[in-house]
């Protein structure tokens, strides 16, 4: 009878199952969340200079190791997905006064403005000029999580809402903004440098807005006036090389392309009636748009081509590309010029960061910041799990905009003292 009540014995090799699944779940997770990746401080690329150096005295940021989230924030793709789906945590709310332009065209651009909150640190009127990424504008949370940090800092943030982004202003023309078009930033910066004569200038851009505001300050000279400095953050330099990497399916590149079209037609017809409407004076360009390609399409590639280019009449794909992409600008600027990256970024190919290597082995006034974690746009901070409402990214761009602000102090001071010595001699 005991013997019949005997639970018979599992053979061993069932135990080695059991383990072999869950070494195998761990080896999962470990590789997914990229636990076994080291942290350590962002790789600098940079000319030595007097600039160069007194930027690594004044930025402990550039320095010291940018720490993530000890559970997920190695993984490029959590940190990026946290940004699309969440922007922050505990994000702000800064109150500002949104301006509306007419532009040439008929079209409606619109900005928000933010007064500072503190005295800087040098005591000057800086104004930050700020470009979202695709399809954002200043309610998103990255963006208020930022200016909020900004006006702590002393600086007066002007924010462009990307042309068709604002889901309750209507189009008044048959345009959106695009992925080069800097008519409406231009017009933001000119609006400010003419309602604050005496204030200074740093020019921000994240993502697409990145490749906006370089854009901006290499298309002529003037653009650089008044401007003390130019932060770049997560962009791809360069939309011809971008577009072939953007069709591959590692890092889930195609994925996230796919998610990025779909939002994009979405805006896109929302707005259908001011850019296609029969009642519409449309471009000649315009005119031969097929709408069933749009509804189709479930790449940016697809849509720019049967779409975007129009509005600034293109002939081609590539020429719409070639034109707008910043690449063939950046050699232009010469205000001090940061640009930063993630190694971890899965919308940046690899390949595309030889660009901004290149720049920085060439000019002085360029120093190129790649951390190894990030993702896009992500770059939380936080111990364990939670992540701080503040991110890296928002206090590595102020630092730099306030060190840029005291070096150009400095260098003013010690112009004056040359020229009172000169005198006395």
């Amino acid at each position: 009878m005991n013997a019949m009540m005997d639970t018979p014995e599992l053979p061993a090799v069932f135990d080695g199952v059991k383990l072999a699944a869950v070494a195998a779940v761990l080896y999962v997770i470990v590789r997914c969340l990229n636990l076994k990746s080291p942290t350590a401080p962002p790789d600098l690329y940079f000319q030595d200079s007097g600039l160069s150096r007194f930027l690594l005295k004044s930025c402990p940021l550039l320095t010291k190791e940018y720490i993530p989230p000890l559970i997920w924030g190695k993984s490029g793709h959590i940190q990026t997905a946290l940004y699309g789906k969440m922007g922050r945590v505990r994000s702000p709310h800064p109150y500002g006064h949104r301006k509306f332009i007419t532009m040439s065209d008929g079209a409606t651009s619109t900005f928000d403005l933010f007064e500072p909150l503190a005295e800087h640190c040098v005591g000057d009127d800086i104004t930050m000029v700020i470009c979202p990424g695709i399809a954002n504008h200043s309610e998103k949370q990255y963006i208020r999580t930022f200016v909020d940090y900004a006006q702590k800092n002393g600086y007066r943030c002007a924010v462009l809402n990307h042309l068709g982004a604002l889901p309750n202003i209507e189009l008044t023309s048959p345009r959106m903004f695009t992925y080069g078009c800097t008519w409406e930033f231009g017009a933001m910066v000119n609006y400010i440098k003419k309602t604050y004569p005496l204030t200074q200038l740093v020019v921000v851009g994240f993502s697409l807005g990145g490749n906006i505001v370089c854009k901006y300050l290499g298309e002529t000279q003037a653009n650089q006036e008044k401007v003390l400095c130019c932060v770049s953050v997560c962009q791809g330099y360069s939309a011809l090389r971008a577009q072939e990497t953007f069709m591959q399916w590692d890092q889930c590149r195609r994925f996230y392309n796919f998610l990025m079209a779909d939002n994009m037609k979405k805006i896109i017809l929302s707005h259908r009636q001011a850019l296609f409407g029969d009642h519409v004076k449309k471009p000649q360009s315009l005119e031969d748009t097929d709408l069933s390609r749009l509804y189709t399409a479930t790449s940016l590639t697809q849509i720019d081509d049967n779409v975007m280019r129009k509005f600034h009449g293109y002939n081609s794909l590539q020429e719409y590309y070639e034109e707008e992409s910043c690449m063939r600008y950046l050699h232009r600027i010469y205000v001090p010029l940061m640009l930063v990256n993630a190694a971890d970024d899965p919308l940046v190919h690899e390949s595309l960061l030889t660009i901004p290597k290149s720049l920085s082995e060439k000019r002085e006034n360029v120093m190129f910041v790649l951390p190894l974690h990030g993702g896009h746009l992500g770059f939380f901070e936080g111990s364990v799990l939670f992540p701080e409402p503040l991110t890296w990214m928002d206090k590595l761009v102020v630092e730099y905009a306030n060190a840029i602000c005291h070096w150009e102090r400095n260098k003013s001071q010690c112009s004056d003292t040359e020229q009172v010595e000169a005198e006395l001699e």
